[in-house]
């Protein structure tokens, strides 16, 4: 399997005309005398929503600890809206995301941190239907070491039966020496084709 990062296409010029930084008072990329417009890229685009967020942003006077002390662990595929799909409004929850919503060394760490220090109680973990790493194996970390001559210290963490996934990452949490609260955890598969949640059960 080859693991060459995708190239993104390039925006379209035009449809990201007034996008970047430029649009908001700063100074853009410059084109070149008489060769069209110049490219923008992605970031450009981002920065430049972020000025014109910025215009018409009202601090809403909160501090760091969730309203309703939920963290949400979930995969980092930008096909799932977790705010919309559940309901949740600026500063209801904490979101922690990494590919597939595995329950990592690194998650514990953050919900550790995130019940002890910011007061969440109950944890809720996402996986989806269609994910990545039902694509790829554990050989993905070998076909990096050979491209690069390091083996990676991490793990993939691919999966076949996103069912059972669901139930370690629940596991990982419920037995974390480090989480204060693992009463109130439940886990889910979300389908990226009807936006429905499905319960998955532990066994």
């Amino acid at each position: 399997m080859s693991i060459s990062a995708a190239q993104p296409s390039e925006p379209d010029p035009e449809s990201a005309a007034g996008s970047g930084p430029e649009s908001a008072g700063g100074s853009g990329p410059a084109s070149a005398a008489g060769s069209g417009p110049a490219s923008v890229s992605v970031i450009d685009r981002l920065v430049g929503a972020n000025h014109r967020y910025a215009v018409a942003f009202h601090d809403p006077g909160m501090d760091a600890r969730p309203v309703l002390g939920v963290a949400v662990v979930a995969c980092m595929d930008a096909r799932l809206d977790l705010h919309a799909a559940l309901g949740l409004d600026l500063g209801d929850c904490h979101t922690i995301r990494n590919a597939g919503g595995v329950v990592t060394d690194d998650t514990i760490r953050s919900l550790t941190i995130s019940q002890r220090a910011l007061g969440t109680r109950s944890v809720i973990l996402i996986h989806h239907t269609n994910c990545g790493l039902e694509t790829i194996t554990e050989d993905f970390r070998t076909e990096l070491e050979h491209e690069v001559g390091q083996r990676p210290t991490w793990s993939v963490e691919a999966f076949t039966d996103i069912d059972q996934d669901v139930r370690q990452s629940m596991a990982r949490v419920r037995t974390s020496p480090f989480l204060a609260y693992t009463d109130d955890v439940r886990g889910f598969v979300f389908d990226v084709h009807t936006g429905l949640m499905r319960e998955i059960t532990a066994k």
